[in-house]
Order: structure tokens, then C-alpha cells, then sequence
């Protein structure tokens, strides 16, 4: 879908917008990823519907660099997910991006993941996300195109609204019994 204006997307979005407002229950989605855990290496294989990502440890905590960060890929999903939430608000607004890049930086503490320091936190402790467009809009549209795509977008919502996340570890099924 290229070059779509304002009305294409209204058009677009109309019907889907209707059904949820009378059926809200149809607007709940579960959306999935799975991974295969490597046998060889520290490793685990990501689908992610469109190619197979293989991640592993970053150098900072003992890989070679040679297989994707969960990390980095936290960030990429971010850039990502921020980066078509701005295109389609400033669609919607009518604003026209001429160009424009989105960059993600997180700061993280290698310390709490090698279990080195107790009191070092796990996970990112600062996350800098930053849009730098070239756009027709004046800087009151420019804050409510940055408003709306923080308000609209999935991944920045979901960090900075953290959801309980349930975790199972379940023994799996041998796979090459043959129900003897």
C-alpha cells in the first residue's frame, strides 16, 4: 500500500472501526511468537512470519556477535511499531512526511544479567526513542502527530504500561515415542 492519503486510510479503517463499536469482542486479537530453543548452541530460533531470526547471547554477556540481541530486537520492535504508528497518524492528519528516521537507544546494566551485582538492575534501564522527520507541519501539529503516535503505539504503550506477563515451564511431549 503506497501513497495513501487521509480518505484511503478513513475509507480503510471505517468498516473495521464500525464492526468493533458494535461488536467489541471482535477487536481482541492474540497475537503470537514462538521460537525453537537451539540443541548445539545458546541459541533460540525466532519465526517471525517472514523470516527466521536466530538469537543469541550479546557480547557483553559472553556471545560472538553473530546472532541477533532479544535486546536489540526489543528496540527494533519499538522503532518499528513507533515508526508506522507516526506514518499512519500523520496520514490521518493530514501531514505530509517527506522523510524522516526513528532511532531507539536503551541503556542496559550487563551486571544484573550475569548476576554479577544483585542491586544492578535486569533489563533496560533508560529507553530513548527519537523521530527526526521532514514534514509539511507547522509545531503545534508536529506535537499532536508526537502525542497521538505515543498514544496509538502498541510497543511503547505496552513498555511504559507493563502487562502482567504469566511464565509456565512445562516438560515437553517426546516426540518420537510411538505411544508404546
Amino acid at each position: 500500500m503506497t501513497n495513501i492519503t487521509a480518505q484511503d486510510l478513513r475509507e480503510l479503517q471505517s468498516p473495521i472501526k464500525e464492526r468493533y463499536r458494535t461488536d467489541p469482542a471482535s477487536a481482541s486479537v492474540t497475537l503470537s511468537a514462538s521460537g525453537d530453543l537451539d540443541s548445539t548452541e545458546i541459541a533460540c530460533n525466532v519465526d517471525t512470519g517472514h523470516a527466521l531470526v536466530k538469537a543469541g547471547l550479546h557480547p557483553a554477556t559472553g556471545g560472538d556477535g553473530t546472532f541477533a540481541c532479544s535486546g536489540d530486537m526489543l528496540l527494533e520492535a519499538l522503532v518499528a511499531c513507533a515508526g508506522v504508528t507516526l506514518r499512519a497518524v500523520a496520514t490521518a492528519l493530514g501531514i505530509t512526511i517527506h522523510r524522516g528516521l526513528v532511532h531507539a537507544d536503551g541503556d542496559l546494566d550487563f551486571r544484573g544479567t550475569l548476576g554479577v551485582d544483585k542491586a544492578a538492575p535486569v533489563g533496560f534501564g533508560n529507553i530513548r526513542l527519537k523521530f527526526e522527520v521532514d514534514c509539511d507541519a507547522d509545531a503545534e501539529a508536529r506535537a499532536t502527530l508526537l502525542k497521538l503516535t505515543e498514544r496509538y503505539c502498541v510497543v511503547y504503550q505496552t513498555l511504559t504500561q507493563a502487562p502482567p506477563i504469566t511464565v509456565s515451564l512445562n516438560q515437553a511431549e517426546d516426540a518420537t515415542a510411538d505411544g508404546d
